[in-house]
């Protein structure tokens, strides 16, 4: 039997991955007492069911004390299980609450950046046991139900870091949550043709436009020199989200170009690592 206990932050995405999981053939059962657990593996045991999701979060255990031991008790009866924690940065989290007007769990009289914070440290310590870890700052559904079903469908080798690589231009201000850096604006600028001004990067005259510049070449070649080297590193290190900005004047040309050959490059990797493209100011926020 797969089992599969589900945690994180409140807003980091869990009860859309249990959704998720129990459309891929998991038996899902959500939030149930603390003092419950262990009963409820042993009815595992007895049952037919060789794929079972649990989520637990700080509704069922606001100090996590108590789910803490619990889980090292089914560890010592021989139970096996693997731990998905889903989290997101501090602002996405408000944000989404925001949206939907909802109360967290930890500042039901308060603040919820306030709720957020005491959250956090609270999951540190399981967070650092789980096996894997999904930001969802910047993921779409789509390519979150991609990495649940690299793991637990195709079983493919999976470390919790997510790339995401955006395109952004610089006059609309540099990317604030960006790791990494990258100013293409040395090369060539396709606004200044006519013909190509009103498209984007994603737009095949505009990308053959941009890369058959011989510099866009070489800085791609040593770019992907660059990361291939950080990456395993960042992995090894247990960084679970890597920003990589690709900024030029407008965001829409240039940008978009380098950000789309990085992308295509990332996403063959053979670490395991996720990796998503945006588009901040292209017109679309996501790339197609």
């Amino acid at each position: 039997m797969r089992f599969v206990i589900v945690t994180g932050m409140s807003g980091g995405g869990k009860q859309t991955a249990q959704k998720m999981l129990e459309d891929m053939g998991y038996y899902c059962v959500d939030n149930i007492p603390v003092e419950l657990i262990t009963k409820f593996a042993d009815l595992l045991s007895d049952s037919e069911k060789d794929k079972v999701s649990l989520g637990i979060d700080v509704r069922s255990d606001r100090t996590f004390v108590e789910v803490q031991e619990t889980l090292l008790e089914l560890k010592n009866l021989g139970y096996k299980y693997e731990i998905l924690f889903m989290d997101a940065s501090d602002s996405t989290i408000l944000k989404r609450y925001k949206e939907s007007r909802r109360n967290h769990p930890l500042a039901l009289d308060g603040r919820v950046e306030d709720g957020i914070k005491k959250e956090r440290e609270i999951l540190e310590e399981i967070k650092a046991k789980a096996d894997y870890v999904i930001d969802t700052s910047k993921l779409l559904t789509r390519e979150l139900r991609e990495e649940l079903e690299k793991i637990f469908v195709k079983n493919e080798n999976y470390n919790s870091l997510m790339v995401n690589v955006t395109s952004f231009g610089f006059k609309h201000g540099i990317l604030q949550d960006a790791d990494l850096v990258f100013d293409v604006r040395f090369l060539p600028n396709p606004y200044y043709i006519e013909e190509l001004r009103s498209k984007t990067g994603n737009d095949k005259e505009v990308s053959d436009y941009v890369m058959l510049n011989e510099e866009a070449e070489v800085f791609l070649g040593k770019l992907q020199d660059l990361l291939e080297f950080l990456i395993p590193n960042y992995i090894k290190e247990g960084k679970n989200q890597l920003v990589i900005g690709i900024g030029c004047t407008g965001g829409k040309h240039r940008s978009v170009t380098l950000a789309n050959e990085i992308y295509k490059i990332l996403k063959g990797n053979e670490h395991g690592y996720g990796v998503t493209l945006t588009h901040r100011d292209a017109g679309n926020q996501y790339a197609k």
